[in-house]
């Protein structure tokens, strides 16, 4: 890995993960030794909108048992886990971060998720698996964590079979030097934040092969979506199984800058779908 990659998967590295993840399941009310797939909800999708987001961009596309998908930045494997219980698909998670890989895959375990997926330390601009493995790949809040978005569609181009789907959703630039202030979820520091314009993604992609299918600017989901988070833990607290289990002590900054920036109009996520052709 690069030294940039090195800083990124020490981001997102905590202590005892796993033990407060059981701890917050018991707190919760769940099984923490086998707790069901949904229980894992508040914890094992991090990205803006949880699971809600993550239907958003599924249920646009086709997937049936016998797809092949490949989970970039699959962090906890909650996406995957997903993916394999509400389509039936086979899914392999790639994550930077070997904690999380280790997390994810004992999260698999215990939730009886482990036939239909698995899981490996892999960077994403490196995916060691051989050219047309598989026929979707989906990406959530990764990108911004990637400066080379070239060699990021170069990868995913080549790993996708001939008339393969690439879904993604990424938090992106509506303006060029977009004001953000740090920290946030995805970076301490500037220096560790690679959000980039629309644009920029589109030309990436084309470049690599793939055309353009749809894409969805989703500012006003975000802000919905936060404006709820926050009216919850105002009212209840921090819930005890959450995406602050993450983000160590410093979560409640990076949500409010994150959400700062997006009622500014210098950020937005937004969800793109590409093909390859073939």
């Amino acid at each position: 890995m690069s030294a940039i990659e090195d800083r990124v998967s020490a981001h997102y590295t905590t202590e005892d993960l796993m033990t407060r993840i059981r701890a917050g399941l018991m707190a919760a009310g769940a099984n923490p030794a086998a707790p069901r797939p949904e229980d894992l909800k508040p914890v094992d999708e991090f990205h803006t909108g949880g699971v809600v987001a993550t239907d958003a961009l599924l249920d646009q596309l086709e997937i049936s048992v016998d797809t092949l998908v490949l989970d970039i930045g699959a962090g906890l494997g909650g996406t995957a886990r997903h993916i394999a219980r509400t389509r039936g698909a086979h899914v392999t998670g790639v994550d930077l971060t070997e904690a999380f890989v280790e997390v994810a895959q004992t999260l698999s375990r215990m939730a009886g998720m482990a036939q239909r997926t698995a899981f490996r330390h892999s960077s994403a601009l490196d995916l060691r698996f051989t050219a047309d493995s598989f026929d979707l790949a989906t990406m959530f809040h990764v990108g911004m964590n990637i400066a080379d978005k070239a060699r990021l569609m170069t990868e995913v181009h080549r790993v996708l079979e001939p008339g393969g789907i690439f879904a993604l959703f990424d938090v992106m630039a509506l303006e060029k030097d977009a004001a953000i202030a740090f920290p946030v979820p995805w970076a301490e520091t500037e220096d560790l934040s690679f959000v980039a314009t629309p644009g920029t993604y589109r030309d990436a992609a084309r470049a690599a092969g793939f055309e353009a299918v749809r894409e969805r600017e989703r500012s006003q989901f975000a802000l919905e979506y936060f404006s709820r988070l926050f009216r919850t833990i105002e009212a209840h607290g921090m819930p005890p199984l959450g995406l602050h289990l993450l983000m160590r002590d410093t979560a409640t900054t990076k949500l409010a800058n994150y959400v700062a920036a997006v009622e500014a109009g210098a950020i937005a996520p937004f969800e793109m779908i590409f093909r390859k052709a073939g």
